[in-house]
């Protein structure tokens, strides 16, 4: 089984930069793409970034592109999400998610495991 830990949110102000970061366990994280999804309160789970195994391939949900990126250390088991020109609409619960099949989607049923997520607020 693989176990994913969210870590790195918290509370900033707009226009701060935040890392989140997702140490993966249990199963050899170089066969997994790997992606971010956030949930606000009230709202559906939204794609916001995904990575290939390798990591040369990535994808980005259109409200962060140019702003977040994603990247993994294979050597470490983890992925990280760099996120930069932070906005109150940021303000969700970030998760992690594996894909053991393969390929990167925005489409979150494709993922098989998640974190429990790590929340980042975002005041103005």
């Amino acid at each position: 089984q693989v176990q994913l830990v969210e870590s790195g949110g918290g509370m900033v102000q707009a226009g701060d930069s935040l890392r989140l970061s997702c140490a993966a366990s249990g199963r050899s994280f170089s066969f997994l793409d790997m992606a971010w999804f956030r949930q606000a309160p009230g709202k559906e789970r939204e794609f916001v970034a995904a990575v290939s195994r390798g990591g040369e391939t990535t994808d980005y949900g259109d409200s962060v592109k140019g702003r977040f990126t994603i990247s993994r250390d294979n050597a470490k088991n983890t992925v990280y999400l760099q996120m930069s020109s932070l906005e109150p609409a940021d303000t969700a619960l970030y998760y992690c998610a594996a894909n053991f099949l393969g390929g990167i989607t925005p489409r979150a049923a494709e993922y098989d495991r998640w974190g429990q997520g790590t929340q980042v607020t975002v005041s103005s």
